[in-house]
């Protein structure tokens, strides 16, 4: 297994020996898809709290300002740094890539990391269970003897299903969509009870999409259940170790809980699944 699970504490004392050569963008010199330019790619659309009003170009969002930070590291300045798109299943096939990174909530997974390379973790995220209103007024709580009972509906493409038949075994088979958005929907339309997302996607979900959207409960982090999210990059990619460097600096020097309590400022209220 190859997999880069490099935590951020352990990168960390890489810092200061790093920054002079991060400052004056030589680490990168020579290994992005068009030379002196940071190519960054994110979804199509892409969607809050990771990139405000579908513009990662705004550098609004969470996802966004953590792009921008990044390229500034390695030494590329804001008008340096051009966005494209692609899938969210896209990004993660074998073969070249068209972007130099890629930011969309990408899970570090050992089955991922065989076809592509991910960058060491630049956010963990819990996991939050997503149902509406009348699901609650019928007896659902946020424990996993309850969950078992509902019909749950789940991204095929994330690490949802499997989460989720580990740590809840539910009695019927999930319904499987494309994507978080179609799970949504399927919520919204009533056609399934419950769907799992990350807390602050779950939290804009309740709020902005579903009339009556409630956060059920989240599983704790540091546990089996929350997500390690990391850039990916073309197997093999040598611009690697330049993100991971500026990754390192932005944990030590307090760039990324800076960014965090800006665009995922953590809720409180939702109660941990028991």
């Amino acid at each position: 297994m190859k997999i880069n699970m490099i935590c951020l504490a352990t990168l960390s004392g890489m810092v200061l020996a790093s920054a002079p050569a991060l400052a004056q963008g030589d680490c990168a010199a020579g290994k992005t898809l068009k030379d002196g330019v940071l190519t960054v790619a994110t979804g199509n659309p892409a969607y809050f709290p990771w990139v405000i009003d579908n513009d990662p170009a705004s550098g609004k969002g969470f996802e966004a300002a953590v792009a921008y930070a990044i390229a500034e590291r390695m030494g590329f300045a804001a008008d340096k740094v051009e966005w494209t798109t692609t899938s969210f299943d896209q990004a993660i096939q074998p073969g070249p890539k068209e972007f130099d990174f890629n930011l969309q909530q990408y899970s570090i997974t050992p089955e991922r990391d065989q076809t592509i390379d991910f960058s060491a973790p630049y956010y963990e995220a819990a996991q939050a269970v997503l149902v509406r209103q009348p699901t609650v007024d019928a007896g659902a709580t946020p424990t996993a003897a309850s969950l078992k009972t509902l019909q749950w509906g789940l991204a095929a493409g994330t690490t949802a299903p499997a989460l989720i038949g580990s740590l809840i075994g539910p009695e019927k088979d999930p319904l499987l969509y494309d994507d978080t958005a179609d799970a949504a929907e399927a919520l919204k339309a009533g056609q399934i009870d419950a769907t799992l997302m990350d807390l602050p996607t779950a939290l804009y979900t309740a709020a902005a999409v579903l009339d009556d959207g409630v956060v059920l409960g989240q599983f704790p982090k540091g546990g089996e259940a929350p997500d390690a999210f990391g850039l990916v990059f073309e197997d093999g990619s040598a611009l690697r170790d330049c993100a991971n460097e500026a990754i390192a600096a932005m944990a030590a020097d307090g760039t990324l809980a800076k960014i965090e309590a800006e665009w995922l400022q953590e809720a409180t209220g939702v109660p941990l699944v028991e």
